[in-house]
């Protein structure tokens, strides 16, 4: 499953492995513009992501890692609700990858700077989808590009880190969980 945080609109995409075949089983958002309360936002996030592990029961989560902006307010909020999807696939003891947007797209089209444009041409050629199929919301396809880019990196020396509970976290990131 792959997940790409947002504070208004979040995506998902659920890829199925069969040998070494990948093909996409669903992909979708979870649409937060018209909920106005932040704490609200997260509570939604929570159910919704809970909602589609429980429906899929998905063996592992691929999250883009939050890049950092110039706006330290909108990095805030887009920590917030990744920490929150993430917390829900650790509830259901699901193991979490996290990628950078550039890993990501380079995984998928070969550039690190192409444009979600050229994200979603490529997986629909890749994973065989229809025209139709293809969402409204580019977030769908950029959650589903972590769930790609995962399957890709499956069999070789993970780079980056994986978390298999809150415990884990914390004794691979000795000194990041104190209070400031």
């Amino acid at each position: 499953m792959g997940i790409d945080p947002g504070t208004n609109v979040m995506g998902y995409g659920l890829i199925r492995i069969t040998g070494t075949k990948a093909e996409m089983i669903a992909m979708g958002v979870i649409d937060l513009r018209k909920i106005g309360d932040t704490y609200l936002k997260l509570k939604h996030i929570h159910n919704r992501v809970l909602g589609i592990i429980d429906s899929y029961l998905p063996d592992e989560l691929a999250i883009e890692a939050p890049f950092f902006g110039k706006n330290v307010q909108s990095m805030l909020k887009l920590g917030r609700a990744q920490g929150v999807a993430m917390a829900a696939a650790l509830i259901r003891d699901i193991p979490i990858t996290e990628y950078a947007p550039l890993k990501i797209k380079m995984a998928i089209t070969g550039n690190g700077q192409a444009s979600k444009e050229q994200v979603a041409g490529m997986l629909q050629r890749m994973l065989h989808i229809d025209a139709g199929e293809m969402p409204k919301f580019m977030d769908a396809t950029d959650a589903l590009a972590a769930a790609y880019c995962h399957y890709l990196q499956m069999g070789r020396p993970a780079v980056e880190k994986a978390y298999k509970s809150w415990k884990d976290f914390i004794a691979k990131n000795p000194g990041k969980t104190h209070g400031a």
